[in-house]
């Protein structure tokens, strides 16, 4: 293996570089939209060369900081900051906590009623027609029988989603994406082999008439009867599992 010393110093220094610009970009010295200076006149002022500019320039565009323009009126400025992209980051690291049994179950259980209370109240209060129709087409592709385990998961995670977004909250909504684009997914893993997909949707149904009849109180009481469910669903998985383990070897 051939190691490339003057690669690694490169690399350390774009990164110092990348951290001094995104941190004028978050105090607010550099603002939206506005241009960066050049490659040139960047590693004039940092002293450093063009090249580690560039790979500087690069991780910044990896984290949507900035973005690029071709033309006469191009270079790179500062990029809107997109809620989605910030949330995916969080849920990528969100994930591997939970991969990782940094939380158990019934953290995320307990984090899940106590959030989506909150949305169900606020969906009661501010949900629109559109919002009701992305859950029932949910809940009509929950009900196929003939869908795959990772196709009905994949609707479970969109019919909450649509019911995070019915609260018309941008905050919450960001706060929300990682509980549901992380933790959905990873119980759904554990449990989909014992939950009974006619029952998860029937929940998912009281939840969304609830909602359309703006009725707060049942909307939760049908949101902690689903998730009451799932830890249920949990421990009788994990029962099965423990079997399996110690049963005989044939």
């Amino acid at each position: 293996m051939t190691l490339k010393f003057d690669e690694v110093v490169r690399a350390g220094i774009a990164k110092q570089v990348a951290e001094n610009i995104k941190s004028a970009i978050m105090d607010g010295r550099l603002k939206i939209d506005e241009r960066l200076p050049t490659e040139e006149d960047l590693a004039r002022s940092f002293g450093i060369s063009r090249p580690t500019v560039r790979e500087a320039l690069k991780r910044l565009a990896a984290q949507n900081l900035i973005h690029s323009r071709r033309g006469p009126l191009g270079g790179n400025f500062v990029k809107r900051p997109d809620p989605e992209g910030l949330s995916k980051a969080i849920t990528a690291a969100a994930t591997l906590l939970v991969g990782i049994g940094a939380f158990d179950i019934h953290e995320i259980i307990t984090a899940r009623l106590e959030t989506e209370t909150i949305c169900c109240r606020l969906a009661c209060e501010n949900h629109g027609a559109a919002d009701l129709e992305r859950m029932a087409a949910e809940i009509e592709i929950q009900r196929d029988e003939t869908i795959s385990d990772e196709d009905f998961c994949a609707s479970d995670v969109r019919f909450h989603r649509a019911l995070v977004d019915s609260t018309c909250n941008g905050p919450l909504k960001l706060m929300m994406y990682t509980v549901i684009e992380s933790f959905i997914p990873i119980t759904n893993m554990i449990v989909f082999r014992v939950r009974e997909r006619r029952k998860v949707a029937g929940f998912h149904r009281q939840i969304m008439e609830a909602v359309a009849k703006r009725d707060t109180e049942t909307a939760t009481k049908a949101l902690a009867d689903l998730l009451a469910y799932i830890r249920n669903s949990y421990a009788t998985a994990m029962d099965a599992r423990d079997r399996m383990k110690v049963a005989p070897q044939t």
